[in-house]
């Protein structure tokens, strides 16, 4: 197992500089696993069925995808340079990896700021031609939004740790967030593209307390192929300095997302209506 760990490394050395790599090819013994760090200004060591396997691992950085075989995963995340995995920052937690499937497990923060962890499944199912997909993860210490189109909220008080995930044309859409309960937008509206056979993750990760939120965006192409075909993936860090016109930091920019969906999801509605 730990060689598939290792080669993941550097492959996620590779995707956090912006390279596309070839995902590892799931199949029906084995999963595929990405690891991101997202606890801000904190380096930790990563210890898999008390091994070390990710040594002082920096915040915004994502290691993989890593190759396992299904079955479960105990989990420990330890502050960097520790001796051995008795002493978890977070967990130890159980990660049950199924055959053929698509994983990433965020080290985060819950919205009260706590250090936590959450295992989300990649969706790899195909977009139709002409289509992308957006998913929106909200891993951040920052409270709930209200995702607008045409001034109304479409999704309403979207939480850490939910995501949200929408099939849509390839292309360019308008978009603005509020914070919930309100319908003034804080940002926007902007332009957001849509690529596709792609499955664009937004993470926003990080503290609005402590000024510091930041976008993390990994991507996952190939979703259009035929079910051989094999899909690429990449990872990246976009940051946002303290006070920035982006609504305190990467999260309302990750959201922003969100609302280009649901505005093309309303001009859908519309147009089959009329």
């Amino acid at each position: 197992m730990l060689a598939g760990v290792t080669a993941g490394i550097a492959i996620g050395v590779l995707t956090s500089m912006g390279a596309v790599v070839p995902a590892s090819a799931i199949s029906s013994t084995n999963a595929d696993l990405y690891v991101l760090h997202a606890v801000p200004a904190t380096p930790v060591d990563v210890y898999v069925n008390d091994k070390l396997t990710l040594d002082d691992f920096q915040p915004g950085d994502m290691a993989g995808p890593l190759d396992l075989p299904a079955g479960t995963y105990t989990v420990a995340i330890t502050a960097a340079d520790a001796a051995d995995a008795s002493a978890p920052v977070i967990g130890p937690i159980d990660l049950q990896l199924a055959a053929n499937t698509s994983y990433t497990a965020v080290a985060h923060l819950s919205e009260a700021g706590k250090p936590t962890a959450t295992l989300f499944t990649n969706d790899l199912s195909s977009t139709a031609a002409g289509e992308g997909r957006l998913t929106v993860r909200h891993t951040a210490a920052a409270p709930a939004v209200d995702i607008l189109a045409g001034g109304s909220a479409v999704v309403s008080g979207l939480v850490n740790p939910n995501e949200a995930s929408l099939d849509l044309a390839a292309g360019t859409v308008s978009a603005a967030v509020a914070l919930a309960g309100t319908t003034a937008p804080v940002i926007g509206p902007a332009d957001v593209p849509i690529e596709e056979g792609v499955n664009t993750i937004v993470y926003a990760w990080g503290s609005a307390t402590d000024k510091n939120l930041a976008l993390a965006v990994q991507t996952i192409g190939g979703l259009h192929s035929s079910p051989d075909g094999v899909n690429t993936g990449t990872a990246g860090l976009v940051d946002t300095a303290p006070g920035s016109p982006l609504l305190v930091g990467g999260f309302a920019l990750s959201l922003l997302l969100l609302v280009g969906a649901g505005l093309a999801m309303a001009r859908r509605s519309a147009g089959a209506k009329s």
